[in-house]
C-alpha cells in the first residue's frame, strides 16, 4: 500500500488533494453510506478525516481508496476503484492546468500510448515530443495538444505517468481515453457534453443505421456523422462494427478545429488508421473525393423551443437527404415537436414532413422520453431513420414507435433495433412472421391523409389486438366479477356470525391502576427476542410479483406501499447474503425511518430489510406477548413521540416507548377484538384490490380499442364486455 500511495502522490500537483464524503465514499465503494459510518465506527485503521465542511468529515480520497484496495470491503472491484482514484486524481489537476487543456492533454497522451504499444511515463518530456512529432507529421490530431502544454517540462512527466495509471486501471489505452470522455463532466468539460445523447441512445443509434450488416455485405462501406462535436456518434459506429479489419471509412466535418482533432484522437485509438478517416475542419463533407455515404448519422444541434421552428429543422433534413443516393440510410436525432408532434394543419412545416412520406424516404419515426440530451432534461427528442428506395422496390409502409413513457435500457433500445432490422430485411414492410414489440407498422397513407396529424401509435398493431393479454381479458373480467360476489357473500356470512364488534370498553377504576412497561424491559425480561434487519441493494429487489421471498421494507411497514411490493430471488438470497434469516409467523417488524410503524406478519417467510427490525414473542416466556396487541400498543404510544420538523429521529426509541402491561385476562379480549378487526380489513382490502382490478381491466381494453360494453341480456342487468 505504501508504494500505492507514493505512486499517486507524486503526480498530484502541490496543495491538491481529493477530499471526498461519506455518500461519495458509499457510492466509490458501492454500498449504502451507513455502511460507510459503521466501517468508521468499528475499524480503527480507518483513514481519519482531514477536513470538515460544516459538520460534515471530509476524507482524503487515496487513503480511502487505498484502504478499500487493502482490506478488500465494499461491492466496487479493484479495477473500478483504481480507475476512480486515477480520475479523481485527474480532476484534482483543475486547479492547475484549465479543465479542456487538462483533456486534450491527456487523451493526447493515451492516444500517443495507444499508438507506440509502449508506456510513456520512462520516455523524457521531450522524447515524448519528437515521437509525438514523428506519429503526427501532419499536426492534425496530438502533436500540438502537448506541444502547447503550458510549464510543460515539469507537468507534461507528471501526466504522462497519470496517463500510465489510467491504462493499467483500464487495461488498454483506448478503454483509458474513453473513461476519461465519461468524466467529462466531472472534470469540468461541460462543453464536450453539452449536445451528445447518453451513451445508450448513441449506441442505439449506431446499430440503427445497420452498418455492421452492411459492412458484412459490401466492402469499402463509408459512414459519415455530421455535427460530430467531441466524436461519440464516430466511436459507437466504429463499436458498432466488431470486426476492427473491415472497419468502415469515416467522413466527418465540424467547423472547430479542436473538436475534429479530439475526433480524430478518439477513433486513432480505436485502431481507426489516418487513411481510413477524413474529419474535415469546416461544414462541408468531403464527398468529392470519397462519394456519397452508405450511412449518416446525425444529432441535430440544440435549439431552445423560443427559438426553434420546426419548419426549419425539416428544412435541414431535407438538405440532408441530398446526401442519399440510392439504397443509402440516415438516422438522425432531432426536436420530437418538428419530427413526430402534431403541427399546424396544412402548414409549410406539415407538408414539408408529409412531403417525407409521399417521397418513401420516411422508414421509422421513434418517440424518445425526456433526459436523452442530459444537459437539456426537459427537450423531448426524437429519431428518424431516412432511407432511399428504388421506386420498383417502395412499399409506402413506415413504422412507428412511442417510447416517450419508457424508461430507456439496453434492452428497450435491443428490442427496438432487431424489430428495425427486420423490418429493413423485410424490404421495408411488415413480415407477417414477425410483429414488432415495442413498434407498430402502418400505411404511410393514414399519415398523409391526416394533415398535421402526430408521427405516433395510435392503436394496437392487428397482431397486438390477438396477444394472449387481450383475448384472455374479457375471462379475466369475468372472473373478478365473480369473485366480488364470493367477497360479499363471505363478508356477509361472517358479519351474519358476529354482526357488531363489541369492544365493552369502560373507563378504568381507579384502584385498577395499569401497569407500564417498555421494549428494552421486555427484552431484558426475556419475553421478546430482537433480531436486525439486512442491508439489501437495491437492485437485488424485484417488483412486480417477481421473485421467490418478499422483502419488507420501511415503506411496507409504514403503510407506504403495499406488503409483497419488494421480492427477492432465491438465488441472490442465497448467495449474496448468506446470514439472512427469514421472519416466523406472528414476528413484529418494526422502524422508526422515516417514520414509525409495526407490522405483524403473519405468515413468516419474508426477509426484513434495513432499518427495519424484528420483535419476536418468546413462547416459552412466563407471560407471552401478544404481537398484534404489542403492535398496536406500540403504534398509539408512538404517536406521542413523533418525530419533529427539523429533527434526524423521533424523541425516544422504539425501546422507549411506555406501553401498558395488560394482565392476560385484558389480553385476551383485546388480542380477540384485534384479530376481529384484521379479519373485516382483510375483507375489505379484498373488495378494494378485486374493485380496482375491475377498473383497470376494463379501462385498459376500452383505452386500447380491444372491448366495448354491449347491452346486458335480460336475466343479467350487468353489461358484458366483448372483444371489439
Amino acid at each position: 500500500m505504501a508504494g500505492t500511495r507514493e505512486a499517486t502522490a507524486h503526480i498530484l500537483p502541490e496543495e491538491i488533494s481529493w477530499r471526498i464524503s461519506y455518500a461519495e465514499i458509499g457510492t466509490l465503494a458501492q454500498v449504502q453510506r451507513p455502511v460507510v459510518t459503521t466501517w468508521a465506527r468499528r475499524h480503527a485503521d480507518f483513514p481519519e478525516p482531514v477536513a470538515y465542511e460544516g459538520a460534515s468529515p471530509l476524507f482524503d480520497g487515496r487513503e480511502v481508496a487505498e484502504w478499500l484496495l487493502s482490506t478488500g470491503r465494499g461491492n466496487a472491484d479493484a479495477g473500478q476503484i483504481r480507475a476512480e482514484l486515477v480520475l479523481h486524481t485527474l480532476s484534482a489537476w483543475r486547479r492547475a492546468i484549465p479543465a479542456r487543456t487538462l483533456v486534450d492533454t491527456v487523451t493526447a497522451l493515451l492516444c500517443l500510448r495507444q499508438l507506440l504499444d509502449e508506456p510513456l511515463a520512462n520516455l523524457p518530456w521531450q522524447t515524448i515530443l519528437e515521437r509525438a512529432a514523428e506519429t503526427d507529421f501532419d499536426d492534425t490530431f496530438l502533436h500540438k495538444e502537448l506541444r502547447d502544454l503550458p510549464d510543460a517540462e515539469r507537468q507534461g512527466p507528471l501526466l504522462a505517468v497519470l496517463a500510465d495509471h489510467l491504462t493499467e486501471a483500464a487495461y488498454t489505452p483506448a478503454d483509458a481515453l474513453e473513461r476519461v470522455m465519461d468524466a467529462r463532466r466531472r472534470l469540468g468539460c461541460n462543453d464536450l457534453a453539452a449536445d451528445e445523447p447518453i451513451p445508450l441512445v448513441s449506441r442505439a443509434m449506431a446499430r440503427l443505421t445497420g452498418l455492421a450488416r452492411l459492412n458484412e455485405r459490401e466492402e469499402g462501406a463509408t459512414a459519415a456523422v455530421l455535427y460530430p462535436r467531441s466524436g461519440d456518434l464516430l466511436v459507437a459506429l466504429r463499436d458498432s462494427v466488431s470486426d476492427a479489419e473491415d472497419s468502415p471509412f469515416f467522413l466527418s466535418a465540424d467547423p472547430m478545429p479542436d473538436l475534429a482533432r479530439l475526433a480524430r484522437r478518439r477513433l486513432m485509438a480505436q485502431g481507426v488508421q489516418e487513411f481510413e478517416m477524413d474529419l474535415a475542419d469546416g461544414e462541408e463533407l468531403a464527398t468529392d473525393d470519397w462519394g456519397n455515404p452508405h450511412v449518416i448519422v446525425c444529432c441535430l444541434p440544440y435549439e431552445a423551443a423560443e427559438a426553434r421552428s420546426p419548419l426549419a429543422v425539416l428544412q435541414s433534413l431535407q438538405d440532408l437527404t441530398d446526401l442519399l443516393a440510392e439504397d443509402r440510410t440516415a438516422v438522425v436525432l432531432g426536436p420530437a415537436d418538428a419530427l413526430v408532434r402534431p403541427l399546424p394543419v396544412r402548414g409549410e412545416a406539415d407538408r414539408l414532413r408529409r412531403d417525407f412520406l409521399e417521397q418513401h424516404l420516411l422508414k421509422a419515426a421513434i418517440s424518445l422520453p425526456e433526459g436523452v440530451l442530459p444537459f437539456r432534461p426537459a427537450h423531448r427528442t426524437a429519431i428518424w431513420i431516412l432511407h432511399r428506395t428504388p421506386e420498383d422496390k417502395r412499399t409506402g409502409q413506415i413504422l412507428l414507435a412511442d417510447l416517450s413513457s419508457r424508461t430507456l435500457t439496453a434492452q428497450v433500445l435491443d428490442a427496438l433495433a432487431e424489430d428495425i432490422d427486420i423490418f429493413r430485411d423485410a424490404g421495408w414492410r411488415s413480415d407477417g412472421r414477425h410483429q414488432p414489440r415495442n413498434a407498430v407498422i402502418v400505411p404511410a397513407t393514414t399519415l398523409t391523409g391526416a394533415p398535421g396529424t402526430a408521427l405516433t401509435p395510435q392503436h394496437r398493431s392487428h397482431a397486438d389486438r390477438y396477444t394472449r393479454t387481450v383475448v384472455e381479458r374479457p375471462a379475466r373480467i369475468a372472473e373478478t366479477e365473480l369473485r366480488l360476489q364470493q367477497l360479499i357473500d363471505a363478508t356477509r356470512s361472517a358479519l351474519d356470525h358476529v354482526p357488531t364488534i363489541r369492544s365493552n370498553a369502560v373507563l378504568r377504576p381507579d384502584d385498577r391502576p395499569v401497569r407500564r412497561t417498555t421494549v428494552a424491559r421486555l427484552l431484558k425480561d426475556r419475553r421478546l427476542r430482537r433480531l436486525p434487519g439486512h442491508r439489501i441493494a437495491d437492485e437485488h429487489l424485484t417488483t412486480g410479483g417477481a421473485g421467490h421471498y418478499t422483502v419488507l421494507t420501511p415503506a411496507e411497514i409504514t403503510g407506504s406501499a403495499p406488503v409483497d411490493s419488494h421480492r427477492i430471488d432465491r438465488a441472490v438470497l442465497l448467495n449474496a447474503y448468506e446470514h439472512a434469516y427469514f421472519t416466523e409467523p406472528g414476528d413484529i417488524v418494526v422502524t422508526a425511518t422515516p417514520s414509525f410503524g409495526a407490522y405483524v406478519d403473519d405468515e413468516g417467510l419474508s426477509v426484513v430489510a434495513f432499518p427495519a427490525r424484528v420483535l419476536r414473542a418468546r413462547s416459552d416466556a412466563e407471560h407471552p406477548v401478544r404481537p398484534r396487541v404489542l403492535a398496536a400498543l406500540l403504534r398509539s404510544a408512538a404517536t406521542e413521540h413523533r418525530r419533529v420538523s427539523g429533527a434526524v429521529r423521533s424523541a425516544r426509541r422504539i425501546e422507549d416507548l411506555l406501553i401498558p402491561d395488560l394482565p392476560g385476562d385484558e389480553v385476551e379480549r383485546y388480542d380477540a377484538l384485534l384479530a376481529d378487526i384484521a379479519r373485516r380489513t382483510a375483507l375489505l382490502h379484498q373488495h378494494a384490490a378485486a374493485l380496482d382490478d375491475l377498473t383497470s381491466l376494463t379501462a385498459a381494453g376500452l383505452v386500447d380499442g380491444t372491448l366495448t360494453l354491449v347491452e346486458p341480456l335480460s336475466s343479467d342487468l350487468r353489461p358484458t364486455p366483448e372483444i371489439s
